[in-house]
């Protein structure tokens, strides 16, 4: 099984189950007949960044981290609104800058937006670099951003 794979049927079975221990999951998996050791599920359990919360019969549950399940176009419309100060782009680069202290979560938005066109994002306190694919990819996120704003 794909690690992909792997991680949305993980995702799924905390949903149904209380997963207390790695091992539940490890033995929940092997019900529905996929062969998976501690370990491997040890790392999806740190690359899916679960955390655990009280459960309501006691003890502790694997759960997803609660950043995961917020609406990053509502996040990044409000960031934008709150922070921004200017954009420009030149070729395959857009730079936008914020106040001081939000470069980095705008950039975290932008990554996690699958803007198409954007290859990556690199951020400081006050501004945030995004290189696109190419040119047209630039002009066309400077366009989408100003939108939000």
């Amino acid at each position: 099984m794909k690690k992909k794979d792997r991680h949305r049927l993980l995702k799924e079975i905390i949903e149904e189950y209380v997963i207390e221990k790695q091992e539940d999951f490890v033995r929940i998996l092997h019900e529905k007949g996929i062969e998976v050791t501690q370990a491997t599920i040890s790392r999806d359990i740190k690359e899916l960044h679960l955390i655990k919360i009280p459960a309501p019969v006691g003890g502790y549950r694997y759960s997803m981290p609660p950043d995961m399940n917020y609406d990053t176009s509502k996040k990044l419309e409000r960031l934008l609104h709150d922070a921004f100060i200017s954009i420009d782009y030149q070729d395959y680069f857009v730079i936008i800058h914020t106040i001081p202290g939000n470069a980095f979560a705008l950039g975290a938005l932008v990554d996690a937006s699958n803007f198409e066109g954007v290859f990556g994002t690199i951020a400081g306190d006050d501004t945030l670099l995004v290189i696109c694919r190419s040119s047209a990819d630039a002009l066309n996120l400077k366009e989408q951003i100003i939108q939000l704003i």
